[in-house]
């Protein structure tokens, strides 16, 4: 019996990942604990205008750990800039794993969620939205309508967003999202460990022409048999198939009791189908033996196709960033994760999701149903605090009528005497 069976579940876990993290490079990895702060640095972008929003030290409102704490976007309608230095890498004949958490505590309405790789010197005290990224990734939501998932990538000075449409999550639980490129340029998306998509660069970014075009020139053969099915030459018609009517006189109809010949003309039973007609004759269909498939325009080489086998290399990532406006703030970044293993990283997703994902719903629930709760009462409060106004307006009216009223024995006695 191995070393590891008597070793409790979460031990033999951690074990595992130990091990297999001893085959993967970790170029950054970023869970804010102790000492974060020497690490990133808040920019200043947008300050002076009185637009800028920081960030708050916190596990947030419903955590699973009260000790597991990450970076909380503060300030409502703010942009937010902060930015980590890292060891210079480069992802040239090796996979690069960008990965992260983000949990929406916040109705955001309307804002980024998303992350950034950078190359070369920035100014991090100047870090904001025109500073040039190599990529992005993340999600970026707007009412209810707006449910992006970035992948943005840089390519000679320009930036190039993914041409599919990628959904993030919406609730209010944390989520780790992951983008994994690997050196044949082709990539995958995920969201909580599962795939969301994948696919080529190739394809996916308008970076490159297509290796292949359509021939424009090109025409079907005047000798193409495209016709899947034709008529039996061999079927003949029956005889006397042409001089079965295709209605006849309705056996079932008699004549009228009331029917005068002389005055009414000519008896003649109403038509009916005839169930025997089968319409115009029709030769049987029989599969052609000449088909030759439904001509397709041929695909060529495109002559402005000019391959790049670097086309996956950013370039040497120096910093990551989060820069993002949002309408509400409340949004939680944590265990940011740059390697080169898709696999150690989708290790840190199933531990977090082992130990934490039921206790964090189980805590979003408390702190919805105690929400709800407090609402309630102040609903009700407000609902009582009306009434008692309106009992107010209504007890002060009734006075003022009262002092009002006149005393109609005061005109009793002007009626009462005659003038002398």
């Amino acid at each position: 019996m191995g070393i590891t069976a008597h070793l409790p579940k979460l031990s033999l876990f951690l074990l595992i990942i130990t091990f297999h993290s001893s085959f993967a490079e970790v170029f950054f990895e970023e869970t804010f604990q102790d000492g974060w702060k020497s690490r990133w640095v808040l920019s200043d972008w947008k300050r002076s205008e009185g637009k800028a929003g920081t960030f708050k030290y916190t596990a947030g409102k419903w955590p699973a750990d009260p000790d597991d704490k990450g970076i909380q976007t503060y300030n409502d309608a703010k942009h937010f800039a902060i930015s980590a230095k890292i060891p210079e890498l480069t992802n040239k004949n090796r996979t690069l794993v960008l990965q992260y958490s983000i949990k929406f505590e916040q109705d955001i309405e309307c804002g980024g969620g998303y992350i950034k790789l950078l190359s070369g010197y920035v100014n991090q005290k100047k870090f904001g939205g025109d500073t040039p990224y190599s990529l992005m990734f993340g999600p970026d939501l707007c009412g209810t309508q707006t449910k992006k998932l970035h992948v943005i990538l840089s390519y000679q000075g320009q930036n190039y967003p993914i041409r599919k449409d990628l959904e993030c999550e919406t609730d209010k639980l944390t989520h780790f999202y992951t983008f994994i490129l690997r050196p044949d340029a082709s990539y995958s998306v995920l969201v909580d460990n599962r795939e969301r998509d994948f696919g080529s660069m190739y394809t996916d970014w308008d970076i490159l022409p297509p290796r292949k075009i359509k021939d424009v020139k090109a025409k079907k053969p005047a000798d193409w048999d495209d016709r899947e099915y034709i008529e039996n030459p061999d079927d003949v018609k029956p005889e006397g198939y042409d001089s079965i009517p295709a209605e006849i006189p309705d056996p079932k109809a008699k004549k009228p009791a009331d029917w005068d010949d002389e005055d009414d003309g000519l008896w003649k039973p109403s038509k009916i189908p005839n169930p025997a007609y089968r319409g115009p004759w029709k030769r049987k269909k029989i599969k052609n033996p000449n088909y030759k498939g439904k001509w397709k325009t041929p695909w060529i080489d495109n002559p402005e196709f000019e391959d790049d086998p670097d086309l996956y290399v950013l370039k040497p990532i120096k910093y990551v960033g989060i820069e993002v406006w949002q309408v509400k703030a409340g949004s939680i970044y944590d265990n940011i994760l740059i390697c080169d293993d898709p696999q150690y990283a989708k290790q840190i997703v199933e531990e977090y999701m082992v130990n934490n994902r039921e206790a964090e719903k189980e805590a979003f629930e408390e702190a919805e149903k105690e929400r709800r709760a407090r609402e309630e009462e102040e609903a009700k409060r407000a609902r009582e605090e009306g009434e008692k106004r309106r009992r107010e307006r209504g007890s002060r009216y009734g006075d003022k009528r009262r002092r009002r009223r006149p005393d109609p024995h005061e005109y009793m006695d002007d009626y009462g005497h005659d003038e002398l």
